[in-house]
Parts: structure tokens; C-alpha cells; sequence
């Protein structure tokens, strides 16, 4: 609890144009890593379009760390196949909740992440005060992979007791 600076809530909304790895779809889930901590969405079954809508919760120690999404294709009778990866960064994400916002109007964009060549970003990212938190909406375009992307959503949950986000290390 000493290092825990809060809780990251991911929620995995759903994957856009996956890729196909079995006779005609596949049978898609998510696995999101950071360190040594590993959460995973249920699978859905044959769907390149799956909609997952779930959240996973990261605790976090070091927001320099990457945090890396690996989408499988689940296989009964065989190794799950990879079907792409992803990483992304919180920093900026982690800046924004830091500024204490609370007085901002409800939509208002606080920063915009640009998609490039060094992040997986498939599009701009703006990091927004919404219904009262800072959150961030981030379409992942997966590497290692024909084709695919998933989208995100990040939310920052305070946790009393911990050192938060006023010491830096």
C-alpha cells in the first residue's frame, strides 16, 4: 500500500474489425498486463466485432510503466491464437487528474493525445471532465496483426490510505 497511487479503471468497450482466426470469425478476449498484475475480459463468441463493455482494474505503483492489451481468439482443443497487441501509455492521462479540476463545465476537453507513429493510437485521444472525473476514450490500433482495433476507456480511482498523485518519484 506504501507505493499504490491509486486504481485504473480500464473499461474495455469493444473490438472494431478483428481479425479472423478460425474457419469464418473467431471467439475474441482481452488481456491487459502492467508488471506483474494480468486481468482478462471474457470471450465472446464468433465476433470480429465483439462488444465487451467490461472493466478492469490496474493497481497503480509507477505511472511511467506501459500497460500492454493482448487480443486472443479463445480455442477449445488448441493454444489460443494472438490476434494483435497494443500498448499505452497514462501519463498524460495521470497530469490531468493531478490538475484537480473539480469547477470544470461537464465536456470539457482537458488535453488531446495525437496519434503517431510512436503510440498505437488509431486516432486522437482527448483526455475530458466528465459527470464529475477526468477520463480518457482511446481507439488502439493492434500491431502484429492484419487488421483490428479496440477501444477503451480509462477512469482514475482515488484510494484512501494510498500516497496518491502528490508524490513524484
Amino acid at each position: 500500500m506504501d507505493n499504490l497511487m491509486g486504481l485504473l479503471r480500464i473499461k474495455v468497450k469493444r473490438g472494431i474489425n478483428l481479425a479472423i482466426r478460425d474457419v469464418c470469425s473467431s471467439d475474441p478476449y482481452v488481456v491487459v498486463k502492467m508488471a506483474k498484475q494480468k486481468l482478462k475480459t471474457r470471450v465472446v463468441k464468433k465476433d470480429v466485432n465483439p462488444e465487451w463493455n467490461e472493466e478492469l482494474t490496474l493497481s497503480i505503483a509507477d505511472s511511467n510503466l506501459p500497460i500492454h492489451l493482448t487480443v486472443y481468439d479463445h480455442d477449445t482443443f488448441s493454444l489460443d491464437d494472438k490476434m494483435g497487441d497494443a500498448d499505452f501509455d497514462i501519463k498524460l492521462f495521470i497530469e490531468a487528474v493531478k490538475m484537480r479540476l473539480e469547477s470544470l463545465p461537464d465536456g470539457t476537453i482537458i488535453t488531446k493525445v495525437p496519434a503517431s507513429r510512436t503510440n498505437c493510437l488509431s486516432e486522437e485521444s482527448c483526455v475530458v471532465w466528465k459527470d464529475g472525473k477526468v477520463v480518457q476514450d482511446m481507439c488502439l490500433r493492434l500491431r502484429n496483426v492484419e487488421c483490428g482495433e479496440v477501444e477503451i476507456q480509462l477512469q482514475w480511482i482515488n484510494v484512501p490510505g494510498s500516497r496518491g498523485l502528490h508524490t513524484a518519484y
